[in-house]
C-alpha cells in the first residue's frame, strides 16, 4: 500500500523519525508541528491518513479530532503520552480510528498504519514490493541494511547508513546539519552537528570519484547537503 500520511507532532526528532519509518515503507509523507497547521494540512493536501499527537501546541489533537471528523472521513492514528482511561476513550469517541501510547515501536507503529490504510482503502494498492531506495546512482536496501553506489557495495556505519537512507528517500532536498543529526541521535547520543560533516566527509570518499570535486553529495552552503541526481 502507498498513501500520503500527514504526521502531526511537535517533538522534531519523533516527527522525523515517523517520517523516515513512512518513506522506508514506500509512503510519502507531510510533517507539521502544531494543530493549526495540522488542519491546513488536511484542506491543502488531502491526506489518506494522520497521525496525529494528543499534546500538539495552538489547537491540541482532540480539538484537531473533532474538525476532522466534522468536516471529513480521513482516518486518524491517535499518539499519546497520556495512557489513562479516560483520554483513550475520549479520543475514539471523536473519531480515532485507533490509537498508541508512547514510547511505541516504530515497526509497531507501521503496522498499525498498514492495517488502517488497508481497512480504509485509501491507500493505492499497486505499492512498489522493492523496499531499496534508489538515487544518484546509489541504492540503499533498508532491509539488508547493503549500500551500492554504481553497482557496487559500499560499506558504512549506521550512522553513514542512516544519513544516506534519508537523502536518497528525498534526492534534491536540502537537509540541515540538525535535520541530519536527528537521523543518527539514535545511534550515538554524544554526537554534535559538525560529527555530521565527518559522516559526509567519509561517505565522500565512498560514494565520489574525487571525494574533493563531489558531483552526488552536495554543500548547500550555509545550509547543508543534499544529495543531486535525482531517481533513476
Amino acid at each position: 500500500m502507498c498513501a500520503h500520511v500527514l504526521v502531526a507532532e511537535d517533538d522534531e526528532m519523533q516527527a522525523e523519525l515517523i517520517r523516515r519509518s513512512l518513506l522506508a515503507e514506500g509512503h510519502t509523507a507531510t510533517v507539521v508541528h502544531d494543530g493549526a497547521a495540522a488542519l491546513d494540512a488536511v484542506r491543502r493536501d488531502r491526506p489518506d491518513l494522520v497521525v496525529l499527537d494528543l499534546m500538539l501546541p495552538v489547537i491540541d489533537g482532540f480539538g484537531v479530532c473533532r474538525v476532522l471528523r466534522r468536516d471529513d472521513d480521513i482516518p486518524v492514528l491517535m499518539l499519546t503520552a497520556r495512557s489513562t482511561e479516560d483520554d483513550v476513550l475520549l479520543g475514539l469517541e471523536l473519531g480515532a480510528d485507533d490509537y498508541m501510547t508512547k514510547p511505541y515501536s516504530p515497526r509497531e507503529l507501521m503496522a498499525r498504519i498498514r492495517t488502517i490504510l488497508r481497512r480504509s482503502g485509501r491507500a493505492v494498492t499497486d505499492r512498489r514490493d522493492d523496499p531499496v531506495v534508489r538515487a544518484a546512482g546509489i541504492s540503499v536496501d533498508p532491509e539488508r541494511h547493503e549500500v551500492r553506489c554504481d553497482g557496487e557495495p559500499v560499506e558504512c556505519t549506521p550512522a553513514e547508513f542512516e544519513i544516506l537512507l534519508a537523502m536518497a528517500a528525498e534526492p534534491e532536498r536540502v537537509f540541515s546539519r540538525r535535520q541530519l543529526l536527528q537521523c543518527t541521535r539514535g545511534l550515538d547520543r554524544a554526537s554534535t552537528e559538525r560529527a555530521v560533516d565527518v559522516h559526509i566527509m567519509n561517505l565522500r570518499r565512498k560514494i565520489e570519484a574525487d571525494p574533493r570535486k563531489p558531483v552526488r553529495l552536495l554543500t548547500v552552503f550555509g545550509v547543508g547537503y543534499k544529495l543531486s541526481g535525482g531517481r533513476p
